[in-house]
Parts: structure tokens; C-alpha cells; sequence
């Protein structure tokens, strides 16, 4: 037993030996990590600290006073806050159930792309919108699609009326889905062209001598392959279901269609910021958070119960 013990205080002693020489040899990585958790502590810790404001009444001067779900009640008594929380489930899920397939589809794509240096123009073709802002992003929208815009003109060419997309609540939401897609369909189709990097070769090479065509190769061992990565996906993708993009509506928002886009992140952002209840605006963030950790683990729950598969 003794013997034991001392071999056990020299793994120990050796491995603490070990982990100085390796903090000493990449401190500077670590440093260089440090903005990154300063960032994360400040905006995403902190903030969850301060969530008590949502049950106290904020006062500037002097203690705030606990008022318990004063302001969930005004909550959810509030037209408003019913009218933005039904904006952003369809915008949500208009993303979520559309957008989704995009990505995967251009993977499977660029996968069989052969050619190395077209392969390589067209990823940097369609990666470069993720790069932009949204205010680039935006301005580059409406002056396509505003009444005086470069569609309306090309459609003046033939004749056709002129309609002023960035006013219009019938095709508003269209708009932030199609720039959406515009925007982000290719850089998430980094993480499915990684997971089909690493499907065996070899199961490829033994459909093919059974004679399955492409297509039955995608259908029974390229898409099965990618069941993993397409469910983690989704559960992380849900947990943000409650926000609906604020960078994108708040550019692209204007007084026309504030009523149809007008989702929970800019109504936070007008109560709140602008009009300085901030008890209340946290209390709507709050729930909208507590929405979104619900809607991860029922979905990482039901995903592992049916294909064994989950977030972790």
C-alpha cells in the first residue's frame, strides 16, 4: 500500500511538474485569449447577475424595491409584448425551417465539386456576405429594393409596376430571410463540409462497386453520416429561437412594417434603452432566455430519445 502511495505522489508531483513547463511555454496564448473572457464575462455573466432587476422596482437614487412579478403581470397583459413575442415565433421559425436545408445542400454541393481552384472562388464568393455588417448588408437591400431601387428599375424595363419591397408587409419578412440566407448559407456550411471531410472514403468506394448511383449515395451514406452534426445544429440553433435577429430587423425595420417585424430584442431595446424601464425590459429579456434554455434541453431530450443523439 505504501508503495502505492509514493507512486502515486510521483505522477502527481511529475504532472504538476509538466502543467507549470506547459503554462510557462503558452502563457502568451492564454493572454491573447484574455479580451475574448473579458467580452463573455462583461456582456453574457454579469448580465445574468443583474437579472434580479426584473423582480425590483430600479430606482437611480437610493435601494430598489422588490415588487416580486409586478412586471411579468405587465408583461404579459401588455397588446404589445403578444404582438412582438407572435413576430418573432414566425420570423423564428421561418428562419429555423427554411433556412436550415440551405447550407447542407451547398455542402453536398461544393462536396462534389472537383475542380480545386473553382472550388476554392466559389466559397470565397459566397463566405464573403458573412464578413459584412448589417448595416452594409442593409443599405445594399433597400437600395435594391426600395420603389427607386435597381429591381423596380429593371422591372420598369419591361413594363411591370413598381412596387416598394421595404414598405410592404407582404414581402417585408421575405426580405429578412432571403438576406438572411444571402448572408450566412455559406459560412454554416463550413460545419457540414467538415463533418463530410470525415466520412470514410471507403464506404464510397464500396457503394460505387455495388453499383449505387450518386444520388443513392448521398440518400444512404452521406446524409446518415451527417445526422449528428444536423441535430446538434438544430438544438443550438432553437436555443436562439427567441431572437430573431436584432442587428438585421433594427436596420432593416422602418415605420411601414414595424407592426410585422417588430420582434423582442427591439421591442427590449425601445422600452429599455429608449425609454428607460429597465425592470421591464429585463423581465422581457429574462423570459426570453428562460424560453430559450427550455426549448435546448426538451429538444437535446426528445432528439436522444429518438436517435440516440444529442448535444451532449
Amino acid at each position: 500500500m505504501s508503495e502505492i502511495k509514493v507512486t502515486q505522489k510521483k505522477v502527481f508531483f511529475k504532472k504538476l511538474k509538466w502543467d507549470k513547463h506547459y503554462w510557462k511555454n503558452n502563457w502568451i496564448l492564454y493572454l491573447l485569449l484574455l479580451p475574448t473572457l473579458i467580452f463573455f464575462a462583461t456582456f453574457h455573466i454579469m448580465p445574468i447577475l443583474k437579472m434580479r432587476l426584473a423582480f425590483e422596482d430600479f430606482r437611480i437614487i437610493g435601494a430598489n424595491e422588490w415588487v416580486g412579478l409586478k412586471y411579468f403581470k405587465m408583461l404579459f397583459a401588455s397588446p404589445a409584448f403578444l404582438s412582438v413575442l407572435k413576430n418573432t415565433a414566425i420570423i423564428s421559425t421561418m428562419k429555423l425551417v427554411l433556412l436550415m436545408p440551405v447550407p447542407i445542400l451547398l455542402s453536398l454541393i461544393l462536396n462534389e465539386l472537383k475542380t480545386g481552384k473553382y472550388r476554392k472562388y466559389v466559397q470565397s464568393v459566397i463566405y464573403l456576405p458573412h464578413f459584412l455588417s448589417w448595416v452594409v448588408i442593409a443599405g445594399i437591400w433597400i437600395s435594391l429594393l426600395s420603389f427607386n431601387g435597381g429591381v423596380n428599375q429593371m422591372m420598369g424595363f419591361f413594363n411591370m409596376p413598381s412596387i416598394d419591397y421595404m414598405t410592404s408587409k407582404t414581402h417585408i419578412r421575405w426580405i429578412l430571410l432571403f438576406s438572411e440566407m444571402w448572408r450566412s448559407a455559406g459560412w454554416d456550411s463550413i460545419i457540414y463540409i467538415a463533418a463530410l471531410m470525415k466520412i470514410n472514403p471507403a464506404l464510397y468506394e464500396a457503394a460505387r462497386i455495388d453499383g449505387a448511383t450518386k444520388l443513392q449515395q448521398i440518400k444512404f451514406i452521406t446524409l446518415p453520416e451527417l445526422i449528428p452534426t444536423i441535430i446538434t445544429v438544430f438544438i443550438l440553433n432553437l436555443g436562439f429561437f427567441m431572437s430573431a435577429g436584432f442587428d438585421q430587423v433594427f436596420n432593416l425595420m422602418n415605420d411601414s412594417v414595424i407592426s410585422v417585424i417588430d420582434i423582442l430584442d427591439t421591442y427590449v431595446y425601445r422600452i429599455g434603452l429608449v425609454g428607460g424601464q429597465y425592470s421591464f425590459s429585463i423581465a422581457a429579456s429574462l423570459f426570453k432566455g428562460v424560453i430559450g434554455i427550455v426549448l435546448i434541453f426538451s429538444t437535446h431530450y426528445v432528439a436522444k430519445r429518438i436517435s440516440g443523439k444529442g448535444l451532449w
